[in-house]
Protein backbone atom coordinates (compact mmCIF):
# COMPACT_ATOMS: atom_id res chain seq x y z
CA UNK A 1 0.00 0.00 0.00
CA UNK A 2 1.54 3.39 -0.58
CA UNK A 3 -0.30 7.27 -1.19
CA UNK A 4 -0.09 7.24 -5.41
CA UNK A 5 -2.60 3.84 -5.26
CA UNK A 6 -5.02 5.12 -2.71
CA UNK A 7 -4.89 8.33 -4.50
CA UNK A 8 -5.43 6.32 -8.00
CA UNK A 9 -8.58 4.92 -6.79
CA UNK A 10 -10.14 7.99 -5.80
CA UNK A 11 -9.25 9.50 -8.77
CA UNK A 12 -11.08 6.58 -11.05
CA UNK A 13 -13.97 6.62 -8.33
CA UNK A 14 -13.23 3.25 -6.87
CA UNK A 15 -13.79 3.18 -3.23
CA UNK A 16 -10.63 3.13 -1.97
CA UNK A 17 -11.61 0.14 0.86
CA UNK A 18 -10.97 -0.17 4.48
CA UNK A 19 -7.35 -1.27 4.35
CA UNK A 20 -6.61 1.69 2.39
CA UNK A 21 -7.51 4.31 4.53
CA UNK A 22 -6.86 2.65 7.53
CA UNK A 23 -2.99 2.86 5.81
CA UNK A 24 -3.67 6.86 4.86
CA UNK A 25 -4.66 7.63 8.45
CA UNK A 26 -1.49 6.14 9.65
CA UNK A 27 0.53 7.72 6.69
CA UNK A 28 -1.19 11.06 8.23
CA UNK A 29 0.60 10.53 11.82
CA UNK A 30 3.73 9.33 10.75
CA UNK A 31 4.45 11.92 8.11
CA UNK A 32 4.76 9.66 5.07
CA UNK A 33 1.66 10.81 3.44
CA UNK A 34 2.89 14.52 2.58
CA UNK A 35 1.15 17.62 2.11
CA UNK A 36 0.14 17.24 -1.22
CA UNK A 37 -0.79 13.86 -1.12
CA UNK A 38 -3.00 14.34 2.22
CA UNK A 39 -4.27 17.87 -0.18
CA UNK A 40 -4.92 15.34 -2.82
CA UNK A 41 -6.40 12.03 -0.54
CA UNK A 42 -9.12 15.23 0.63
CA UNK A 43 -10.19 16.60 -3.14
CA UNK A 44 -10.76 13.19 -3.95
CA UNK A 45 -13.05 12.27 -1.02
CA UNK A 46 -15.10 15.00 -1.66
CA UNK A 47 -15.57 14.21 -5.19
CA UNK A 48 -16.01 10.74 -4.94
CA UNK A 49 -17.76 10.28 -1.12
CA UNK A 50 -17.42 7.17 1.25
CA UNK A 51 -19.46 4.64 2.12
CA UNK A 52 -20.58 4.28 5.78
CA UNK A 53 -18.22 1.54 6.22
CA UNK A 54 -15.60 3.79 4.58
CA UNK A 55 -16.37 6.06 6.84
CA UNK A 56 -16.76 4.75 10.11
CA UNK A 57 -13.16 3.10 8.81
CA UNK A 58 -11.83 6.06 8.55
CA UNK A 59 -13.06 7.56 11.79
CA UNK A 60 -11.60 4.82 13.88
CA UNK A 61 -8.49 4.82 12.14
CA UNK A 62 -7.59 8.50 12.78
CA UNK A 63 -8.95 7.64 15.99
CA UNK A 64 -6.33 5.25 16.74
CA UNK A 65 -3.55 7.46 15.84
CA UNK A 66 -3.47 8.65 19.22
CA UNK A 67 -3.92 8.28 22.74
CA UNK A 68 -7.39 7.37 23.76
CA UNK A 69 -8.54 8.78 27.09
CA UNK A 70 -10.51 7.59 29.73
CA UNK A 71 -11.99 9.06 32.68
CA UNK A 72 -12.77 8.25 36.75
CA UNK A 73 -14.87 10.43 38.01
CA UNK A 74 -17.87 10.60 40.28
CA UNK A 75 -19.80 11.89 37.17
CA UNK A 76 -20.92 11.14 34.15
CA UNK A 77 -18.11 12.39 31.20
CA UNK A 78 -20.22 13.99 28.70
CA UNK A 79 -19.31 16.37 24.93
CA UNK A 80 -21.17 17.57 22.61
CA UNK A 81 -20.18 19.52 18.64
CA UNK A 82 -21.54 21.60 16.22
CA UNK A 83 -20.75 20.96 12.91
CA UNK A 84 -20.39 24.88 12.21
CA UNK A 85 -21.97 28.04 11.60
CA UNK A 86 -21.99 32.01 12.50
CA UNK A 87 -22.62 33.29 15.91
CA UNK A 88 -22.43 29.82 17.10
CA UNK A 89 -20.68 29.72 20.77
CA UNK A 90 -23.13 27.25 22.39
CA UNK A 91 -20.23 25.16 24.08
CA UNK A 92 -18.98 28.29 26.06
CA UNK A 93 -22.32 27.56 27.85
CA UNK A 94 -23.57 24.22 27.77
CA UNK A 95 -19.71 23.18 29.47
CA UNK A 96 -20.15 25.12 32.63
CA UNK A 97 -23.73 24.47 32.91
CA UNK A 98 -22.81 20.41 32.50
CA UNK A 99 -20.22 21.06 35.16
CA UNK A 100 -22.97 23.32 37.49
CA UNK A 101 -25.20 20.41 37.72
CA UNK A 102 -22.37 17.81 38.39
CA UNK A 103 -21.52 16.39 35.02
CA UNK A 104 -17.75 16.41 33.59
CA UNK A 105 -17.29 18.27 30.31
CA UNK A 106 -14.02 18.07 28.53
CA UNK A 107 -14.81 19.44 25.45
CA UNK A 108 -11.76 18.94 22.67
CA UNK A 109 -12.41 21.78 20.44
CA UNK A 110 -11.26 23.56 17.35
CA UNK A 111 -10.11 26.20 15.57
CA UNK A 112 -12.38 28.17 12.87
CA UNK A 113 -12.87 26.59 9.59
CA UNK A 114 -13.99 27.80 6.29
CA UNK A 115 -16.20 30.47 6.60
CA UNK A 116 -17.27 29.75 10.35
CA UNK A 117 -15.67 30.60 13.68
CA UNK A 118 -13.50 28.60 16.02
CA UNK A 119 -14.04 27.85 19.82
CA UNK A 120 -10.94 27.99 20.82
CA UNK A 121 -10.36 31.09 18.92
CA UNK A 122 -13.27 32.79 20.64
CA UNK A 123 -11.64 31.79 24.17
CA UNK A 124 -8.12 32.91 23.36
CA UNK A 125 -9.88 36.48 22.93
CA UNK A 126 -8.98 36.95 26.46
CA UNK A 127 -5.87 37.60 27.30
CA UNK A 128 -3.53 35.37 28.60
CA UNK A 129 -5.79 32.55 28.06
CA UNK A 130 -4.22 29.44 26.63
CA UNK A 131 -6.15 26.28 25.23
CA UNK A 132 -3.17 24.25 24.35
CA UNK A 133 -2.74 22.39 27.63
CA UNK A 134 -1.04 19.03 28.74
CA UNK A 135 -3.31 16.41 29.19
CA UNK A 136 -2.50 16.31 32.77
CA UNK A 137 -3.34 20.06 33.22
CA UNK A 138 -6.91 18.91 31.33
CA UNK A 139 -7.60 16.30 33.95
CA UNK A 140 -6.70 18.69 37.07
CA UNK A 141 -8.82 21.00 35.63
CA UNK A 142 -12.14 18.80 34.79
CA UNK A 143 -11.43 17.20 38.28
CA UNK A 144 -11.67 20.40 39.97
CA UNK A 145 -13.72 22.76 37.93
CA UNK A 146 -15.91 20.26 35.94
CA UNK A 147 -15.08 21.67 32.31
CA UNK A 148 -12.40 22.44 30.18
CA UNK A 149 -13.02 23.59 27.22
CA UNK A 150 -9.43 23.19 24.98
CA UNK A 151 -7.82 21.92 21.95
CA UNK A 152 -6.82 18.12 21.36
CA UNK A 153 -3.02 17.74 21.79
CA UNK A 154 -0.91 16.62 19.63
CA UNK A 155 -1.38 13.07 20.84
CA UNK A 156 -5.18 13.13 20.67
CA UNK A 157 -5.79 11.71 17.09
CA UNK A 158 -2.56 13.52 14.99
CA UNK A 159 -3.80 12.32 11.79
CA UNK A 160 -6.97 14.52 12.03
CA UNK A 161 -4.91 17.76 13.12
CA UNK A 162 -2.71 17.30 9.48
CA UNK A 163 -6.04 16.87 7.41
CA UNK A 164 -8.40 19.42 9.15
CA UNK A 165 -5.74 22.09 8.50
CA UNK A 166 -5.22 21.13 4.93
CA UNK A 167 -9.10 20.50 4.30
CA UNK A 168 -8.80 24.50 5.08
CA UNK A 169 -6.60 25.56 2.46
CA UNK A 170 -8.01 22.99 0.03
CA UNK A 171 -11.80 23.79 -0.07
CA UNK A 172 -12.42 20.19 1.00
CA UNK A 173 -14.21 21.21 4.53
CA UNK A 174 -17.69 20.20 2.87
CA UNK A 175 -17.61 16.46 2.80
CA UNK A 176 -20.02 14.76 4.60
CA UNK A 177 -17.47 11.84 4.96
CA UNK A 178 -14.26 14.14 6.07
CA UNK A 179 -16.73 16.45 8.44
CA UNK A 180 -18.04 12.57 10.20
CA UNK A 181 -14.23 11.56 10.09
CA UNK A 182 -12.79 14.32 11.55
CA UNK A 183 -15.64 15.14 14.63
CA UNK A 184 -15.98 11.74 15.86
CA UNK A 185 -12.21 10.66 15.58
CA UNK A 186 -11.35 13.65 18.56
CA UNK A 187 -14.74 13.09 20.32
CA UNK A 188 -14.36 9.21 20.79
CA UNK A 189 -10.64 9.91 21.76
CA UNK A 190 -11.56 12.49 24.13
CA UNK A 191 -13.69 9.25 25.80
CA UNK A 192 -16.76 10.71 26.73
CA UNK A 193 -19.82 8.70 27.57
CA UNK A 194 -22.39 10.18 25.49
CA UNK A 195 -22.52 13.00 22.50
CA UNK A 196 -24.79 15.65 21.70
CA UNK A 197 -24.43 16.46 18.00
CA UNK A 198 -25.57 20.23 16.54
CA UNK A 199 -25.57 19.24 12.80
CA UNK A 200 -26.44 22.79 11.35
CA UNK A 201 -28.45 23.32 7.89
CA UNK A 202 -28.89 26.62 6.14
CA UNK A 203 -26.84 29.06 4.10
CA UNK A 204 -24.17 29.50 7.00
CA UNK A 205 -23.62 26.03 7.39
CA UNK A 206 -21.89 23.23 5.49
CA UNK A 207 -25.09 21.61 4.46
CA UNK A 208 -27.54 23.85 2.70
CA UNK A 209 -30.30 21.76 2.70
CA UNK A 210 -32.10 20.15 5.75
CA UNK A 211 -31.73 16.73 3.42
CA UNK A 212 -28.07 16.97 3.91
CA UNK A 213 -27.73 18.01 7.26
CA UNK A 214 -29.85 14.94 8.52
CA UNK A 215 -27.82 12.70 6.16
CA UNK A 216 -24.91 13.93 8.29
CA UNK A 217 -26.50 13.68 11.77
CA UNK A 218 -27.32 9.96 10.75
CA UNK A 219 -24.09 9.29 9.49
CA UNK A 220 -22.60 10.96 12.85
CA UNK A 221 -25.33 9.27 15.13
CA UNK A 222 -24.58 5.75 13.27
CA UNK A 223 -20.88 5.94 13.76
CA UNK A 224 -20.97 7.02 17.50
CA UNK A 225 -22.49 4.17 18.62
CA UNK A 226 -20.99 1.73 16.73
CA UNK A 227 -18.00 3.03 18.95
CA UNK A 228 -19.52 2.27 22.12
CA UNK A 229 -20.66 6.30 22.80
CA UNK A 230 -24.37 6.84 23.32
CA UNK A 231 -25.43 9.92 20.73
CA UNK A 232 -27.89 12.14 19.55
CA UNK A 233 -28.02 14.38 16.86
CA UNK A 234 -30.07 17.77 16.85
CA UNK A 235 -30.81 19.14 12.89
CA UNK A 236 -30.64 22.94 14.05
CA UNK A 237 -31.26 25.95 11.59
CA UNK A 238 -28.25 27.87 10.11
CA UNK A 239 -29.91 30.57 7.61
CA UNK A 240 -28.54 33.30 9.98
CA UNK A 241 -26.29 33.66 12.69
CA UNK A 242 -27.19 32.02 16.19
CA UNK A 243 -26.40 34.86 17.95
CA UNK A 244 -26.60 38.75 17.13
CA UNK A 245 -22.90 39.22 16.60
CA UNK A 246 -19.80 37.20 14.32
CA UNK A 247 -16.24 37.14 15.05
CA UNK A 248 -14.22 35.98 18.24
CA UNK A 249 -14.01 38.76 21.32
CA UNK A 250 -17.91 39.54 19.91
CA UNK A 251 -18.93 36.24 20.13
CA UNK A 252 -17.83 35.23 23.77
CA UNK A 253 -19.32 39.16 25.01
CA UNK A 254 -22.74 36.99 23.64
CA UNK A 255 -21.41 33.82 25.67
CA UNK A 256 -21.02 36.06 28.83
CA UNK A 257 -24.41 38.05 28.69
CA UNK A 258 -26.20 34.36 28.53
CA UNK A 259 -24.61 33.32 31.51
CA UNK A 260 -24.98 36.84 33.54
CA UNK A 261 -28.39 37.67 31.81
CA UNK A 262 -30.22 34.52 30.43
CA UNK A 263 -33.12 35.40 28.18
CA UNK A 264 -34.39 31.85 27.17
CA UNK A 265 -35.75 33.15 24.22
CA UNK A 266 -32.72 34.30 22.53
CA UNK A 267 -31.54 31.56 20.35
CA UNK A 268 -28.43 31.43 21.44
CA UNK A 269 -29.63 30.79 24.87
CA UNK A 270 -32.62 28.46 23.59
CA UNK A 271 -30.15 26.32 22.07
CA UNK A 272 -27.50 26.01 24.46
CA UNK A 273 -30.39 24.89 26.95
CA UNK A 274 -31.83 22.29 24.51
CA UNK A 275 -28.42 20.64 23.80
CA UNK A 276 -27.34 20.44 27.61
CA UNK A 277 -31.05 19.34 27.83
CA UNK A 278 -30.48 16.30 25.39
CA UNK A 279 -27.22 15.19 26.87
CA UNK A 280 -28.83 15.36 30.37
CA UNK A 281 -31.03 12.96 29.12
CA UNK A 282 -28.39 10.62 27.22
CA UNK A 283 -26.21 10.44 30.44
CA UNK A 284 -29.35 9.24 32.77
CA UNK A 285 -29.36 12.56 34.34
CA UNK A 286 -33.15 13.55 33.85
CA UNK A 287 -35.86 11.59 32.49
CA UNK A 288 -35.95 13.45 29.40
CA UNK A 289 -34.43 16.72 27.78
CA UNK A 290 -37.43 19.00 28.70
CA UNK A 291 -36.11 18.13 32.20
CA UNK A 292 -32.86 18.24 31.30
CA UNK A 293 -33.40 21.95 30.01
CA UNK A 294 -35.40 23.42 32.74
CA UNK A 295 -32.46 22.17 35.29
CA UNK A 296 -29.47 24.05 32.89
CA UNK A 297 -31.93 27.12 32.92
CA UNK A 298 -31.68 27.00 37.08
CA UNK A 299 -27.94 27.02 36.92
CA UNK A 300 -27.97 29.69 34.36
CA UNK A 301 -30.07 31.87 36.19
CA UNK A 302 -29.15 31.17 39.56
CA UNK A 303 -25.09 31.70 38.44
CA UNK A 304 -23.51 28.97 39.15
CA UNK A 305 -22.71 27.99 35.41
CA UNK A 306 -20.78 31.75 35.27
CA UNK A 307 -18.57 30.73 38.20
CA UNK A 308 -17.99 27.60 36.29
CA UNK A 309 -17.15 29.86 33.47
CA UNK A 310 -15.02 31.69 35.31
CA UNK A 311 -13.50 29.04 37.71
CA UNK A 312 -12.01 27.45 33.97
CA UNK A 313 -10.88 30.57 31.99
CA UNK A 314 -9.00 31.28 34.86
CA UNK A 315 -7.47 28.01 35.00
CA UNK A 316 -6.67 28.29 31.63
CA UNK A 317 -5.06 31.33 32.48
CA UNK A 318 -7.46 33.86 31.73
CA UNK A 319 -8.53 36.96 33.67
CA UNK A 320 -9.80 36.61 37.14
CA UNK A 321 -13.19 37.91 37.96
CA UNK A 322 -13.96 37.83 34.42
CA UNK A 323 -18.11 37.95 34.94
CA UNK A 324 -17.65 41.05 36.77
CA UNK A 325 -16.78 43.06 34.00
CA UNK A 326 -16.31 41.69 30.93
CA UNK A 327 -15.90 44.94 28.69
CA UNK A 328 -12.69 45.34 30.60
CA UNK A 329 -11.41 42.36 29.27
CA UNK A 330 -12.33 41.80 25.77
CA UNK A 331 -10.77 43.42 23.10
CA UNK A 332 -12.36 46.17 20.96
CA UNK A 333 -11.83 47.40 17.47
CA UNK A 334 -10.75 50.68 16.81
CA UNK A 335 -13.22 51.24 14.12
CA UNK A 336 -17.20 50.52 14.21
CA UNK A 337 -19.22 51.12 10.87
CA UNK A 338 -22.95 50.99 11.08
CA UNK A 339 -24.17 49.15 8.14
CA UNK A 340 -27.71 50.88 7.00
CA UNK A 341 -30.49 49.51 4.82
CA UNK A 342 -30.92 50.81 1.41
CA UNK A 343 -34.66 50.23 1.30
CA UNK A 344 -37.70 49.37 3.24
CA UNK A 345 -38.90 46.04 4.16
CA UNK A 346 -38.33 43.25 5.88
CA UNK A 347 -34.99 41.12 6.33
CA UNK A 348 -36.00 38.00 4.00
CA UNK A 349 -32.65 36.11 3.81
CA UNK A 350 -29.29 35.94 4.60
CA UNK A 351 -25.82 34.77 3.11
CA UNK A 352 -23.98 33.51 6.20
CA UNK A 353 -21.21 32.22 3.97
CA UNK A 354 -20.54 35.57 2.57
CA UNK A 355 -20.72 37.58 6.77
CA UNK A 356 -18.32 34.78 7.40
CA UNK A 357 -16.29 35.57 4.59
CA UNK A 358 -16.58 39.25 5.68
CA UNK A 359 -14.91 38.53 8.85
CA UNK A 360 -12.25 36.73 7.93
CA UNK A 361 -11.17 39.16 5.45
CA UNK A 362 -11.61 42.04 8.47
CA UNK A 363 -8.78 38.89 10.09
CA UNK A 364 -10.72 37.12 12.17
CA UNK A 365 -10.39 34.30 10.66
CA UNK A 366 -8.01 32.74 8.80
CA UNK A 367 -7.49 32.41 4.97
CA UNK A 368 -4.60 30.22 5.38
CA UNK A 369 -3.88 27.86 8.00
CA UNK A 370 -0.88 30.09 9.85
CA UNK A 371 -3.08 33.14 9.94
CA UNK A 372 -2.73 35.16 12.93
CA UNK A 373 -5.82 36.36 13.94
CA UNK A 374 -7.32 39.27 14.90
CA UNK A 375 -9.84 38.96 17.88
CA UNK A 376 -11.31 42.26 17.80
CA UNK A 377 -13.10 41.88 14.15
CA UNK A 378 -16.30 41.27 13.49
CA UNK A 379 -19.76 41.99 13.29
CA UNK A 380 -22.65 42.95 16.02
CA UNK A 381 -26.18 43.68 15.73
CA UNK A 382 -27.07 41.77 12.78
CA UNK A 383 -30.51 42.03 12.42
CA UNK A 384 -32.48 38.59 12.86
CA UNK A 385 -34.98 36.97 9.99
CA UNK A 386 -38.35 38.81 9.71
CA UNK A 387 -37.62 42.24 11.13
CA UNK A 388 -38.73 45.14 9.77
CA UNK A 389 -36.17 47.69 8.96
CA UNK A 390 -36.64 51.79 7.51
CA UNK A 391 -34.49 53.16 5.11
CA UNK A 392 -30.95 53.95 6.98
CA UNK A 393 -31.80 51.49 9.75
CA UNK A 394 -29.00 49.47 11.13
CA UNK A 395 -28.63 45.81 9.64
CA UNK A 396 -25.32 45.17 11.13
CA UNK A 397 -22.37 47.14 13.05
CA UNK A 398 -18.56 46.07 11.26
CA UNK A 399 -15.94 46.15 13.76
CA UNK A 400 -12.54 46.35 12.49
CA UNK A 401 -8.95 47.44 12.84
CA UNK A 402 -8.79 49.92 9.49
CA UNK A 403 -11.11 52.81 8.58
CA UNK A 404 -10.33 51.09 4.96
CA UNK A 405 -11.33 47.76 5.82
CA UNK A 406 -14.41 48.86 7.58
CA UNK A 407 -15.32 50.65 3.89
CA UNK A 408 -14.32 48.21 2.38
CA UNK A 409 -16.62 45.19 3.94
CA UNK A 410 -19.73 47.46 3.95
CA UNK A 411 -21.46 46.81 0.64
CA UNK A 412 -20.64 43.30 0.80
CA UNK A 413 -22.38 42.62 4.23
CA UNK A 414 -25.46 45.48 2.88
CA UNK A 415 -25.83 42.70 0.31
CA UNK A 416 -25.69 39.74 2.54
CA UNK A 417 -28.82 41.14 4.01
CA UNK A 418 -31.63 40.57 1.64
CA UNK A 419 -34.56 43.24 2.19
CA UNK A 420 -38.01 41.87 1.08
CA UNK A 421 -41.41 40.90 2.49
CA UNK A 422 -42.53 40.28 6.08
CA UNK A 423 -42.67 36.55 6.70
CA UNK A 424 -41.20 34.95 10.07
CA UNK A 425 -37.53 33.14 10.30
CA UNK A 426 -37.61 29.36 9.94
CA UNK A 427 -37.73 27.52 13.62
CA UNK A 428 -34.46 27.38 15.50
CA UNK A 429 -34.71 22.94 15.93
CA UNK A 430 -35.98 20.85 13.09
CA UNK A 431 -35.58 17.45 13.98
CA UNK A 432 -33.42 14.86 16.41
CA UNK A 433 -31.52 11.91 15.52
CA UNK A 434 -32.57 9.22 16.94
Amino acid sequence: MDAPTVLARLRAGTPPGEAALQWFARGLASGVVSDAQAGAFAMGVCLSGLTDAETAALTLAMRDTGRVLDWDLPGPVLDKHSTGGLGDATSLVVAPVLAALGCYAPFLSGRGLGHTGGTLDKLEALEGLRTDVSEARLRAIVADVGCAVVGAGGDIAPADRRLYAIRDETATVDSPGLITASILCKKLAGGAEALILDVKGGSGAFMKTRAEAESLARALVAAAQAAGCRARALITDMNQPLGPSVGNAVELADVLEVLRAPRPESRLCALSLALAGELLALAGRHSDAKSGARAALEVLQSGAAAEKFGAMVQALGGPARLLDDPARHLPRAPVCLPVAAAVAGHVAAIDGVALGQVVARLGGGRLRADDVIDPRVGLTGVASLGTAVAPGDPLAVIHAARDSDAEAALETVRAAIQIGGPGAGPPLVHGRIP
